[in-house]
């Protein structure tokens, strides 16, 4: 588990983690100065006489120098011993189950890291987002040593009470933080080092609490810095999933109320933090009429909920507009976790559209759910394809190989139902011979050509009446079968193959393509009728490498899926093994990202992905600086934290040669690549040079 978390970035990545809270994300130009204990004592003394750092202190860090400006702002007192705000236990019980999710989704992450720091002298501390401790574990001599300066359950260490530390700077910077020894402003926690990493929340990105390390200055490393960072990392992936799942079941649980509403009902789910997650085609309707605002999509906010704590009177949440409108709680394990806003029709005899039934509510719900990921251009996309559903038009789906053309297909036929028992058909145009393409369609009477049944067959056309017909690979159809389905389109009726008789059919068509069909018309390979006829709807679906942040989620998905079917623990993927799957453009989408996971879950031999594990290929297209060698690939011993950071020197000086190398011994040019200052390369060098 050490390992896994301590290879999040190679040491030279980690020089400039401690950024300026001015927005632009620049590292401070002298991040890579050495810590000298004497003349940061002393410039921290001149500091407190004149209220600034003296210009020839430049070894003091800016990140340093900017929180000692603030502590003394604050008013904080920097001879005092540690914190001073200590909450009661009663409020701290409170605290603790505000923050509930937060504790449960770090549980099995502080748990891991505080056994593995059990005996490195450190203690790991979780506080809320404002800095007071919700939870400590590690070494315990450390923790009893932590009650000297109140670094305790209940304990306040925002940078306004206790001064810099790596807990509350972390909190006011947004930024991985450590703070060593001299570097604290309060005197009586000079003797300590902290790295505090802040968590935050996948509803919204805020900082909702900060994962932090603390103990003597000896444990003193900025390899910890990679720990934080990861074990934070770690915490938001299970935030997620716990949210994704808890989303499910509000779905699952709003349909036991759908009987009280009429057909003409808007019907809006909202999730704990006040976020749509659902709505019926006449909520739109009802909600422009009643709010002159059109932005009714999944994921706005409609309830002032910050903290995932339903309110008793929910109505006084919602925007004034809207506040005389039934708003029902709706609860999970009898707790309240979600609320159903009903916007009910202004006529009981307005029927624009029926409001979809329980069973195909159900149907949605697991068809939304097997789409996954929470980026904004994946969001998008699912919010245009439901409400392309409640048309009536031909929808096309653009996109990759693997991107899930399939999964929209099919969350378009659940949106659209009425009964919830309407047919999907899914085909694929490119799977069969263009000889046997148009019986497969359109069906065939009998002994209309070699190879035809006796008895005569339907197409694929009829089997879908009444319901959604998914074509996949529309751009394969080859030229003399696309007048066929024009007609077919154009006159909904089916004429099968040596037969004159129209069978007249309602089908609805969702057409996908991973090829550019308006390139394929202008080249003369697909009919331009055709293509304006089925593309009146395109939507658009993003490839993996566009979607932020959907391939960690993805992955936590498939690794528990697979985990599960195999009756296995869920893998465990180290901290470089992730940042290169990050980084790789994944040409296969998601349909590649399922079949590695599956793959990793099946070969694993001691559930730890490391990049040895990977395939060669994808290791070549990501362009990796270095790979460890067969000898470094052997698992440390747990708790081995010099073989650790001798490891880690090696990799860096391997990687600064390589840099060197590339750069045709530019030094500049290597720093840059390296993403560190001249400085820092110089003084890399000449350490590693005396060592040989």
């Amino acid at each position: 588990m050490l390992t896994e978390l301590l290879m999040a970035k190679p040491p030279f990545a980690l020089e400039g983690l401690d950024v300026p809270s001015d927005g632009t994300g620049a590292p401070d130009a002298d991040e890579s100065r050495p810590y000298d204990e004497r003349q940061t004592g002393n410039a921290w003394e001149s500091f407190l006489t004149t209220g600034e750092v003296r210009s020839g202190d430049t070894f003091v860090r800016n990140v340093i120098e900017r929180s000692w400006q603030r502590s003394v702002q604050s008013g904080v007192d920097a001879h005092c011993r540690g914190s001073n705000l200590i909450v009661s236990p009663d409020d701290l019980y409170e605290l603790r189950l505000k923050n509930e999710d937060l504790l449960g989704a770090s549980a099995e992450t502080f748990r891991r890291v505080a056994d593995v720091l059990g005996d490195a002298a450190t203690m790991v501390v979780i506080t809320d987002k404002n800095g007071v401790v919700l939870d400590v574990g590690g070494d315990r001599r450390t923790i009893d040593s932590g009650h000297d300066i109140h670094l305790e359950l209940g304990a306040g260490w925002g940078e306004g009470v206790t001064g810099t530390n790596g807990i509350g700077t972390a909190l006011v910077t947004g930024k991985p933080v450590h703070v060593h020894a001299a570097e604290h402003f309060s005197e009586g926690i000079k003797s300590w080092t902290c790295v505090g990493s802040p968590i935050r929340s996948p509803v919204d990105g805020s900082i909702i609490g900060i994962i932090d390390f603390s103990g003597p200055q000896a444990i003193f490393h900025r390899h910890n810095v990679a720990l934080a960072v990861i074990a934070a990392s770690h915490i938001e992936l299970a935030l997620a999933e716990k949210i994704r799942i808890e989303r499910v079941r509000l779905l699952e649980a709003s349909v036991a109320r759908l009987p009280g509403t009429s057909s003409a009902d808007g019907v809006v789910i909202l999730d704990r933090f006040g976020r749509v997650i659902h709505h019926n085609d006449m909520a739109s309707i009802r909600w422009s009429a009643m709010t002159q605002s059109s932005d009714l999509r999944v994921g706005a906010k409609l309830l002032s909920i910050d903290d995932g704590r339903i309110p008793a009177d929910l109505a006084a949440e919602l925007p004034e507009a809207l506040r005389e409108q039934r708003i029902e709680p709706l609860r999970i394990d009898g707790v309240t976790r979600g609320a159903m806003l009903v916007l009910p029709a202004r006529s009981r005899s307005t029927t624009a559209r029926t409001s979809a039934s329980p069973n195909s509510l159900v149907a949605t719900m697991e068809a939304r759910t097997a789409i996954v990921g929470c980026s904004e251009v994946l969001l998008q996309a699912v919010e245009r394809a439901e409400r392309a559903a409640f048309g009536k038009t031909a929808i096309l789906l653009e996109g990759e190989t693997g991107v899930g053309k399939e999964l929209f297909a099919r969350l378009i036929h659940a949106v659209s139902q009425k009964s919830g028992k309407e047919p999907f058909v899914a085909f694929n145009c490119g799977a069969v011979s263009k000889e046997l393409l148009g019986g497969e369609l359109f069906g065939h009477a009998p002994g209309a050509f070699t190879g035809a049944t006796r008895e005569g067959r339907a197409g694929r056309f009829e089997f879908a009446n009444g319901g959604v017909l998914s074509l996949d690979e529309i751009g394969e159809m080859p030229l003399e079968l696309q007048p066929y389905l024009l007609r077919v389109l154009e006159e909904r009726a089916v004429y099968r193959l040596g037969e004159s008789k129209p069978r007249p059919i309602d089908v609805r068509l969702v057409a996908s393509t991973n090829r550019n069909l308006k390139q394929e018309v202008a080249e003369g390979r697909f009919r331009a009728d055709l293509y304006f006829r089925i593309g009146v709807v395109r939507i658009a679906i993003p490839p993996l490498r566009e979607r932020a942040g959907d391939v960690d989620v993805l992955i936590g998905h498939f690794n528990h899926q697979f985990s599960a079917a195999y009756n296995r623990e869920p893998l465990q993927f180290d901290g470089e093994t992730m940042s290169v799957l990050r980084r790789y453009e994944w040409p296969g989408n998601v349909r590649e990202l399922r079949n590695l996971v599956e793959n990793l879950v099946l070969m694993s031999i001691n559930g730890i992905v490391t990049l040895k594990d990977l395939p060669e290929e994808l290791l070549e297209a990501t362009d990796r600086v270095t790979r460890p060698r067969a000898a470094e690939q052997s698992h440390l011993r747990k708790g081995a934290l010099d073989d650790e950071v001798s490891r880690f020197d090696e990799m860096e000086r391997r990687a600064i040669e390589r840099a060197i190398a590339i750069a045709g011994g530019n030094i500049a040019a290597a720093a840059d690549k390296l993403g560190i200052s001249r400085s820092t390369l110089y003084r890399k060098l000449h350490q590693y040079r005396s060592r040989t």
